[in-house]
């Protein structure tokens, strides 16, 4: 399950960059903002999305669905959750959002039918949904923000405060941001004086063992690595997701690996039985970690979960 959901994750992300925002027509004349709080249903709610649209409410929505984890994760860590009216089938954090009814989506596929009878007033999409089906329920009479995937911890800030506006959580939203901030101040000072960064292989996939998948530049494990105080080996691939060959791996000779397929199966003793895989410094060292992929490639606040377990696990003497 796993491992199909990856693949299509990576093409549909793939995808995505080809289409861009041209693939929706033009909206209408936008609604102006008035930089009033959202709260404040008289003027409204008029916010641009990540595919360049002017998106207003009248009002702060009551009824959001979900169509991605991150964007459900979000909801619940600003105080929306009772505001989710129905979530993508892959959005399992917290416990709770697992009782809200799913629209589908595991492979992409969601269910129209499901999403227009549950009347939300906001429809919350990712990059994960293609820009056709935002279109798609556009047409059907449906508000739907499309949420861009941050690409550093100021946008992940701002990707809270904007849902905080539409879903009239602003104050929750700025308080969750401060913590958030506080966190990540606190451990850039702690890496700050490092001088010798441990090169770090993030496995995503090892549907083949010899081969296996990794991040690249440009990705939330390629910025988690570098803020961390480590070296990415997948920094120096061409593209955001690659596989990386046994020699290439065994050539980069990473300090340190980080298993963010543990939870499917793969163990400490499997790669450490990986053919050739005896001569790097990770096996040799036993410095081969499981690493929760949720709070990795999920772009929303658990991020900084991550950033927090993986500066302890690539300089565990600067937390202790």
């Amino acid at each position: 399950m796993f491992r199909k959901t990856l693949f299509w994750t990576l093409s549909l992300t793939l995808f995505l960059a080809a289409c861009g925002p041209a693939s929706l027509p033009p909206e209408a004349p936008a609604f102006v903002a008035t930089g009033t709080p959202a709260t404040e249903v008289s003027s409204g709610i008029a916010l641009t999305d990540g595919l360049g649209r002017e998106i207003k409410l009248n009002s702060p929505a009551q009824r959001v669905i979900s169509l991605a984890p991150s964007n459900t994760e979000i909801l619940f860590a600003i105080g929306a959750g009772s505001q989710v009216a129905g979530r993508d089938e892959l959005s399992d954090y917290p416990e709770e959002a697992k009782a809200i009814e799913s629209v589908g989506g595991s492979m992409g596929d969601f269910s129209t039918e499901s999403i227009v009878a549950l009347e939300p007033d906001l429809v919350l999409a990712s990059e994960l949904n293609a820009p056709e089906l935002v279109k798609t329920l556009e047409d059907l009479g449906l508000t739907v923000y499309y949420l861009p995937n941050p690409k550093s911890f100021e946008a992940l800030y701002e990707n809270l405060r904007t849902v905080g506006r539409l879903t009239g959580h602003e104050e929750d939203a700025a308080m969750l941001v401060e913590s958030l901030v506080t966190r990540v101040a606190a451990v850039d000072e702690k890496i700050a004086p490092v001088s010798a960064r441990p090169s770090v292989f993030y496995e995503l996939d090892a549907t083949d063992p010899l081969k296996p998948w990794t991040s690249g530049p440009g990705t939330f494990v390629d910025l988690l690595v570098m803020r961390a105080g480590g070296m990415n080996v997948g920094s120096s691939l061409q593209v955001e997701w690659a596989q990386i060959s046994s020699e290439e791996l065994v050539a980069a000779d990473p300090g340190i690996i980080l298993l963010g397929d543990a939870l499917y199966g793969v163990t400490v003793e499997s790669v450490a039985a990986r053919t050739g895989w005896e001569a790097v410094t990770a096996v040799k060292n036993n410095t081969i970690y499981p690493f929760n992929p949720d709070t990795a490639t999920r772009p929303g606040p658990r991020l900084v979960d991550a950033l927090e377990e993986m500066a302890k696990l690539l300089h565990p003497g600067l937390f202790q």
